[in-house]
């Protein structure tokens, strides 16, 4: 609805509650045939580091991790392919188990050595993923698993397999025949999944169970005399499962319920086997092919009044065609290549026009003022601050803030970060932090307050430390200056590639020591649809207000202290002190100690104080090609600047930004020694 006084359109949001958190989180069990996708789907929820383990008396794998939907959480597990509930093949008992009882295993199995199937509670509702394309031998089991008594959802996987086909689904016909929802998903190109686990948590809220499926007519009342015998309840005490599926179990002659019977109630035994035999009096087939020929029926019929004509499909607009390319696994991480080019386009030359156009004209305005009073000094400082500021917001921030919530309104960056997701998992995060490490290129500022936002916990960490590592405009300019005009195209490539390894490396060591493991994502993937600019530019103030109450403060006085530190003297004490650095560890000329201290401003100032410092914009007359390579190294990678520390400190806390710091430092520590040392011996051993 719109807010008449102000015109802004406001969304009412329903809450359901108690919400499905901590101890009444919901718990999801992923069941299907081998190849219906189930495993895709957990992948593309799952966090990063799922649990894993084996069911017991097993050697069959499942996967378990918390997700986040909405406000609820659901603890969802990737059970093993389980091909049916009356005839079970090789160790699918396990599964069985799990599906009835959980780690509540029922008196029946008391006997039993070993744990329970599994070390968690039994699911709350089943998730069934089928393919599509295949339904009908798909559905066979759909009907033995809603005699387990427990809410189901169908979730129709390989829709777009489907439409190839030019099948139809009536979704409508095949919910009614089965009486559980039923959603169409793409679990690949992530379409449908956040509607899947919507509806599941809605599904198990109301505690929606299937309809009956009771066998045909005529095996049903064979089945009559054998069901009041089984009805007693010493027995449904002693097994906990749906009367009715003990008694098909019973009746197929499943293996395990048959022997537990034996086991427990031998006395009954002889009497409920002549009560089976007597069922299968009169029948065409032995009793236990009846019931499976039944249910075999049974799926047919429900294939064929899906299959009848239903509501039409839309056709397949330029839309479809665009989700086909950039929600591919393959093609999709080349839009994904496409959009950081077109992203690195905007941060180098649209913003570089800009920064011409702005920032560079207010420094060389300024540059002919050179006071020598401690005022002036003082005044030229906050200047230079405000300059450094504007600096970083007007060319580089806004525009880049700009496009990147534009390509959000549009629907671009969700099926970005729905691709990439399972690269991000490598290094410990979700695809969802895709939006602020391309924020990062332009400042890292806003993209820490992105994160911010976005992410909790370990998540949290992770990103925002290894945000601090990604080449933001300043530290790019650098590159472009320092490499493009000595080292060349291969120097430039080879210091974005050490950049994106740190960054790989960097992840994996964070997600190991950060044990800590974030729910997973259920990511929506929008339709498209045209941005609003009122939306954008209220979403880019809303990103970008930290940079004036946080930064602003800090930069001009940062600018301020370290003036008056050269206004009264101190750079050459300063400089001596920062002697083990520049030269013993780097191997840099003195003089660039203050120059290198003045990078937590801004790196560009590093760079304009070193041309200062060395007398000389050629540096290559001053140093040598090694030199070159170690300083270059070191301003890229130790920390960012002062207004990267601040927006940590807010977001993260103390502790955090401080091991920010110190990583970053040690960091550009290690690798400009190890960079100067493997030079200097490729230099001995070529002569």
């Amino acid at each position: 609805m719109k807010n008449p006084k102000c015109g802004v359109s406001e969304h009412t949001v329903t809450l359901h509650t108690p919400l499905l958190r901590g101890a009444r989180r919901l718990r999801i069990a992923l069941v299907g045939l081998p190849g219906a996708g189930k495993t895709t789907l957990f992948d593309a929820v799952s966090s990063t580091a799922p649990q894993t383990g084996a069911l017991t008396d097993s050697q069959r794998v499942y996967r378990a991790c918390t997700v986040q939907i909405g406000l609820d959480e659901a603890s969802v597990v990737d059970l093993p392919s389980l091909s049916s509930v009356h005839h079970l093949q090789h160790d699918e008992l396990s599964a069985l188990k799990y599906l009835l009882w959980g780690n509540d295993r029922p008196p029946v199995t008391a006997h039993e050595s070993g744990a329970p199937p599994a070390p968690f509670e039994p699911p709350d509702l089943i998730v069934q993923v089928v393919d599509a394309s295949n339904l009908q031998s798909h559905l066979e089991l759909t009907l033995e698993l809603s005699q387990l008594g427990r809410p189901m959802v169908l979730a129709l996987n390989h829709m777009d397999e489907v439409r190839r086909k030019g099948l139809h689904i009536n979704i409508l016909a095949l919910s009614g025949q089965l009486g559980m929802p039923v959603v169409p998903i793409v679990a690949l190109m992530g379409q449908g999944i956040s509607e899947l686990f919507s509806t599941a948590v809605n599904t198990a809220r109301q505690a929606i169970c299937p309809l009956p499926q009771a066998p045909s007519r005529h095996i049903a009342t064979g089945l009559e005399p054998l069901s009041k015998a089984l009805a007693q309840p010493e027995i449904e005490t002693a097994f906990r499962v749906p009367h009715q599926l003990l008694l098909l179990l019973f009746a197929s002659g499943h293996g395990y319920f048959e022997r537990e019977l034996q086991e427990h109630f031998a006395a009954l035994m002889p009497s409920l086997q002549a009560l089976r035999e007597t069922a299968g009096l009169g029948l065409p087939r032995p009793l236990a092919e009846e019931i499976h020929a039944d249910g075999h029926h049974r799926a047919a019929t429900v294939y064929e009044a899906a299959l009848r004509p239903g509501p039409v499909q839309p056709g397949r607009g330029w839309r479809f065609w665009l989700d086909e390319f950039l929600l591919h696994p393959q093609w999709g991480l080349l839009a994904s290549v496409a959009l950081f080019a077109g992203v690195l386009f905007v941060v180098f030359e649209v913003s570089g026009w800009i920064d011409m156009q702005t920032t560079q004209r207010l420094i060389d305005l300024s540059s002919s003022w050179q006071p020598q009073s401690t005022i002036g000094v003082v005044e030229r400082a906050i200047v230079d601050g405000f300059i450094g500021l504007i600096g970083i917001v007007v060319p580089y921030m806004l525009p880049l803030l700009l496009l990147l919530i534009a390509l959000e309104e549009v629907g671009l960056m969700q099926r970005i970060a729905f691709v990439v997701d399972r690269g991000f998992h490598k290094i410990g995060l979700h695809g969802g932090v895709a939006v602020p490490f391309l924020l990062g290129l332009g400042c890292n500022v806003p993209a820490i307050s992105a994160v911010a936002r976005t992410s909790s916990g370990r998540e949290r960490v992770i990103a925002s430390v290894l945000i601090t590592f990604v080449p933001c405009s300043a530290r790019s300019a650098i590159i472009l200056a320092v490499a493009g005009k000595y080292l060349g195209v291969i120097g430039v490539i080879g210091i974005y590639a050490l950049t994106l390894l740190l960054i790989a490396v960097m992840g994996r060591l964070l997600s190991r020591q950060q044990r800590e493991v974030g729910p997973g994502q259920v990511q929506d993937i929008p339709a498209f649809m045209l941005p609003s600019w009122r939306a954008m530019l209220r979403e880019t103030w809303a990103r970008s207000s930290d940079v004036l109450t946080i930064v602003t403060p800090l930069l001009v006085g940062g600018s301020v202290v370290l003036a008056l530190l050269g206004h009264f003297g101190a750079d050459a004490t300063i400089n001596t002190l920062l002697t083990p650095l520049t030269l013993w560890w780097l191997g840099l000329p003195l003089v660039l100690g203050l120059p290198l201290l003045f990078g937590v401003l801004r790196k560009e100032l590093s760079l304009l104080m070193i041309f200062q410092a060395l007398g000389t914009q050629n540096i290559d007359s001053v140093l040598n090609p090694v030199q070159i390579v170690t300083l270059l190294v070191f301003l890229t990678f130790y920390v960012p600047c002062i207004s990267t520390f601040a927006v940590m400190h807010k977001t993260l806390g103390r502790k955090e930004a401080w091991f920010s710091v110190l990583l970053s430092v040690v960091v550009a520590l290690v690798l400009s020694a190890l960079v100067r040392m493997t030079l200097l011996l490729v230099h001995l051993l070529l002569g």
